[in-house]
């Protein structure tokens, strides 16, 4: 009696497993000295840490966070409102129209985003200015150079200068701005 029932309980499983759908995911795979090893291809995680840091350290590094998750936006659109304005003006071979074309987009992105561009703090102003430069790979001041013109350019700059900033200023995400750059792969990733 009891191996019917301990059959009878082997059997129950056996058909429970068994009758559960099964899926399998196809993978390459390659012959190695005779023996078959399964190919997969793994997506890219990083892994982002920061030293032991001192309460004074971990204040700034939280400052710098909050300071880069309100600019990054910012740098974004303006990576993505300089390709597209870049393709049009490429299409406009006359240099009056052109002017014309800049002068009304300057003046439609004042009127979306001025006010809240107006609330950036400093530190976050010049990060901005930073991430500008990564997301174009052209400084603030040569963007608004091409666009606007050498004068233009020279008189945002030295309204820059007033507040400490530097339209300049290049993007290093392999040194002055590794912190930075670290929280923007995180922010990219999810992770922030």
């Amino acid at each position: 009696m009891l191996k019917f029932k301990f059959s009878l309980i082997f059997l129950f499983v056996f058909l429970k497993v068994s009758s559960q759908e099964q899926s399998l995911i196809p993978v390459g795979g390659a012959i190695i000295n005779g023996d078959t090893i399964a190919v997969v291809q793994l997506r890219e995680i990083s892994i982002f840490g920061w030293r032991n840091m001192s309460p004074a350290e971990e204040r700034k590094m939280t400052r710098l966070i909050r300071n880069v998750k309100v600019a990054y936006p910012y740098a974004r659109l303006a990576g993505l409102k300089f390709i597209e304005y870049e393709d049009i003006l490429s299409q406009t071979p006359d240099e009056n129209r052109r002017r014309k074309i800049m002068k009304q987009v300057e003046d439609e992105l004042m009127d979306e985003y001025g006010e809240e561009l107006k609330k950036l703090t400093i530190s976050q102003g010049k990060i901005l200015i930073k991430l500008v430069d990564r997301e174009t790979g052209e400084s603030s001041y040569d963007i608004v150079t091409e666009f606007r013109g050498e004068f233009r350019a020279i008189f945002y700059q030295a309204f820059a200068r007033f507040f400490g900033l530097n339209m300049k200023e290049k993007y290093d995400p392999e040194g002055n701005d590794r912190e930075i750059e670290n929280i923007v792969k995180m922010i990219e990733t999810g992770q922030l």
